[in-house]
């Protein structure tokens, strides 16, 4: 399913960003539902995009963890234009691959790639983001996602109370992105990295 044709028709940060940018442009948005409710999420979420492309920060802990990196290693998000967890987590993913050319970032989408998806599942649903890592031989050394663990608790919690409706849940959700400023996430992938980086350390030596 995961090829080296298939990672370099993926986009990069940057032409993933250039495609929503286009999209918003006709008024659209990524996938099959072109809702006007769809299109003003999409929309929202290049303000949050733009917004921590610009403020973002990586901890020195992640920093350096990061820049330690010595093998190859890609790094492929499925993602859609309209998901809110998309666009608060990806700039700091794009972030941290920036720091060590080793990280090959990559995107593709969601809906056009229902068999990838599939593959990696969240509690039976097809939750984005998703991270995938995978070595040089393109296997898989784990993910992430779709979003920090303690607002993945809470939105799981939710869906048993229904305590705080749909919308009042995007609304908790999204203001505790903007406190936690990509905090979470960073502990998050500083803590799987190093299992990441021991099963690259197992790999057999490469002749160049």
């Amino acid at each position: 399913m995961i090829n080296q044709s298939f990672i370099n028709e993926a986009y990069t940060y940057a032409s993933y960003r250039e495609l929503l940018d286009n999209l918003l442009q006709q008024g659209k948005t990524t996938g099959t539902n072109q809702s006007e409710s769809m299109v003003n999420y999409a929309t929202l979420n290049e303000r949050r995009m733009k917004k921590w492309d610009k403020i973002g920060k990586i901890i020195p802990e992640l920093m350096d963890k990061l820049m330690s990196i010595d093998q190859k290693m890609t790094w492929l998000v499925v993602t859609e234009g309209w998901c809110g967890d998309a666009a608060q987590n990806l700039p700091f993913l794009n972030k941290m691959a920036e720091l060590n050319p080793n990280i090959d970032l990559r995107f593709v989408l969601r809906d056009e790639n229902l068999p990838l998806i599939d593959a990696f599942l969240t509690n039976g649903g097809r939750s984005i983001p998703k991270l995938i890592a995978l070595d040089s031989e393109l296997s898989v050394l784990g993910t992430w996602g779709p979003r920090p663990e303690p607002v993945q608790k809470a939105f799981l919690e939710n869906k048993v109370s229904q305590e705080r409706t749909g919308k009042e849940f995007t609304e908790y959700l999204h203001l505790w992105y903007a406190k936690d400023k990509g905090i979470t996430l960073q502990g998050e992938i500083l803590a799987i990295l190093d299992v990441w980086n021991q099963k690259l350390q197992l790999l057999p030596v490469q002749a160049d």
